[in-house]
Order: C-alpha cells, then sequence, then structure tokens
C-alpha cells in the first residue's frame, strides 16, 4: 500500500487537474459524501486516503465518459 505522504500528493495533482481542465467538476468536489466525516474524530490512515483517491478518479472518469458522449451527441 501507499504511503500517506504519496496518496496526499496523489490527491492534490488530481485535485489541481480538475480545477484546471474540468472547473465545471471542480465546484462540486466539497459536497463529495466521502469527505464528510461520520464521526467528531475520524481516523485518518492510508486507507481513507486510498479510498477518497479512487472516488476523485471515478468522479473524473465518470465526468469525462459523460462529457464524451454529450459532445458525441451534440455533433449528429
Amino acid at each position: 500500500m501507499k504511503r500517506l505522504q504519496e496518496l496526499t500528493k496523489e490527491i492534490n495533482d488530481l485535485t489541481l487537474k480538475i480545477e484546471q481542465e474540468y472547473p465545471e467538476l471542480y465546484q462540486y468536489l466539497d459536497e463529495n459524501p466521502i469527505t464528510i466525516p461520520c464521526c467528531d474524530h475520524p481516523k485518518v490512515d492510508t486507507q481513507n486516503f486510498s479510498d477518497y483517491l479512487d472516488s476523485l478518479k471515478q468522479l473524473l472518469k465518470h465526468h469525462i465518459e459523460n462529457h464524451q458522449n454529450t459532445q458525441d451527441k451534440q455533433s449528429i
């Protein structure tokens, strides 16, 4: 498993990419349910960071797929 520092860097890099290349998606990152802790003192570990990184990747992938499909339909 990746170290916390590596995961943090990947999360930061991906978040920056979303902010710069997909600003329409970036505005929704604060609303991502995975960022809302379920308790007063949540445990922060590599698994949490890994899960969050995966959720960001899935969000971006889904957005790209839908955006691409929308553009294809508009060109028909």
